[in-house]
């Protein structure tokens, strides 16, 4: 009866050997809405437009100089490489914690020598030159001394070849498998956290080279003006030495002038500073073929990407996945730490062969093997186990959290990315005839001043606004490049 008493004491302990003690993934809501943002400012989608994700980014840039100087950052990146790098550690320390799941096999061999007087081992006797016998195998040899005093030694000889395992931990309660688990989902989230650099990385590099192109176009519409302020200059100048014009007038003029010559001066700095940063994203001097000479109405991507589509699509983004790669591994991290509670039980054995003399080491009759096996029950750890479960789960609910922000960040990036291209194209289509209108203005004021009809304070306003609403366009068609490159990077899309 006592017996069977203490066996259906270890039937909970049984039940519990095999099952997984993490806790089971639930994917967290991140408190979104169900789709993008749609109506009001937000145009509805366009039934050709299709999904981001599944366009390549050499389909989506459509002009090859961009394509080239892309291709060339994601070959010589060097972000790109490290990323790559900790994929590769995270592999590897996957793969380390996954050996942990089969025993490792290890083949011995040695040779023992002993030299022991046969009197301290307690056997053979002799007097004069005998032999004797002693413990265990060997030869005797016994050397008589006078007066019949004896000195007797043993050496002992063992030869031994074996192969074994030693401390193989038998996972019956999940630790080393959850441990495999979050080495695992921390490799995969390394991959993912490779991808997203990738695609952040493609649009940085498209970003720099259409900023480059619009410095290029500020800097022609800036050296245009100064062409006509220096006119105005060289005209108002002469008006004044025979008296026509007033000293205000040249030095109105001259303010122009000197205006647009500094804004050309730092032009040329700021495309030097934007080849510099060109070049550093893509790890390498960009070929000045490949540079941009200006951006204008030149699509360099695609024009149409959708509206309207489910907030599902942004759980495929790669820093989204990577954040529920985390948080999987915290939740096996939880599993393992909870197993640490249990009986950790280890196997230590070995096959081999065992002899008295070399030769003989593989006869028959010379087998030999052990078996160990030994458990370890945590009694009292001051706290340990209990806390390290503890950090498990903070660790866990720190993750949870972390998603949370990842996948509301990427709502509000792809939103705000939305209300933009509602409107930019209306943006683009008033700037334009703004810089028309200022033009023409421009021309006709300075008829009017030539021809004495207006001051020549009006044909200076109407040259100023032109130069303004020509910057003004180029910002806003820098503003449409960068908002597409903006909403096809943060939906998400493809790689290849």
């Amino acid at each position: 009866m006592m017996m069977r008493t203490r066996s259906l004491a270890f039937l909970p302990l049984i039940a519990l050997a095999g099952c997984d003690m993490a806790p089971k993934h639930v994917r967290p809501a991140g408190d979104v809405p169900t789709t993008l943002p749609q109506g009001g400012v937000y145009r509805p989608a366009s039934p050709a437009a299709a999904d981001p994700t599944t366009i390549a980014w050499r389909d989506f840039f459509t002009d090859d100089s961009l394509r080239q100087v892309i291709a060339l950052g994601l070959e010589n990146n060097r972000d790109l490489r490290i990323a790559a790098g900790n994929v590769l550690q995270a592999r590897a320390q996957y793969r380390v914690q996954r050996a942990d799941l089969l025993p490792t096999l290890n083949g011995t061999a040695s040779a023992t020598f002993t030299n022991s007087p046969l009197g301290l081992s307690g056997t053979g006797t002799g007097t004069g030159t005998g032999t004797g016998t002693g413990t265990g195998t060997g030869t005797g040899v016994s050397t008589g001394a006078a007066g019949g005093a004896t000195t007797s030694t043993d050496t002992i000889k063992i030869y031994q070849a074996n192969i074994g395992l030693s401390a193989f931990e038998i996972d019956l309660f999940g630790r080393v498998r959850n441990l495999t688990k979050a080495a695992l989902e921390q490799y995969l989230a390394t991959e993912e956290g490779q991808r997203s650099t990738r695609i952040t990385l493609i649009g940085e590099i498209a970003t720099a080279y259409v900023t480059l192109a619009a410095d290029q176009e500020r800097l022609a519409v800036a050296h245009e003006t100064l062409k006509s302020f220096e006119e105005s200059l060289r005209l108002t100048r002469a008006q004044f030495r025979i008296g026509i014009a007033s000293e205000l007038e040249a030095r109105q003029s001259e303010t122009n002038y000197e205006g647009a010559k500094n804004d050309a001066a730092a032009l040329d700095a700021q495309i030097a500073q934007d080849q510099n940063a060109l070049n550093l994203l893509v790890g390498t001097t960009v070929p000045a073929e490949l540079l941009p000479r200006e951006l204008g109405d030149k699509a360099l991507t695609i024009r149409d990407l959708p509206a309207g589509l489910s907030s599902e699509v942004l759980q495929r983004r790669p820093d989204v996945l990577q954040a529920e790669h985390q948080l999987m591994a915290q939740n096996a991290n939880i599993g393992a730490a909870r197993a640490a509670f249990f009986p950790q039980i280890s196997l230590t054995a070995t096959f081999g062969t065992i002899s008295t003399a070399l030769s003989g080491l593989f006869a028959s009759g010379s087998d030999a093997w052990t078996v160990a096996p030994s458990a370890v029950l945590p009694i009292f750890d001051f706290g340990r186990n209990q806390n390290n479960l503890r950090y498990a789960k903070a660790s866990r609910d720190v993750a949870v959290a972390t998603y949370e922000r990842t996948l509301q960040t990427a709502f509000r990036e792809v939103a705000d990315a939305l209300a933009q291209r509602s409107t930019i194209d209306a943006q683009i289509g008033a700037r334009e005839r703004r810089a028309n209108a200022a033009a023409v203005a421009a021309r006709l004021a300075d008829a009017r001043y030539r021809a004495g009809v207006d001051s020549f304070l009006t044909s200076l306003d109407a040259q100023r606004t032109s130069y303004a609403a020509n910057l003004d366009l180029t910002q806003t068609r820098l503003t449409r490049a960068t908002n597409l490159v903006t909403l096809y990077r943060t939906l998400g899309g493809g790689l290849n």
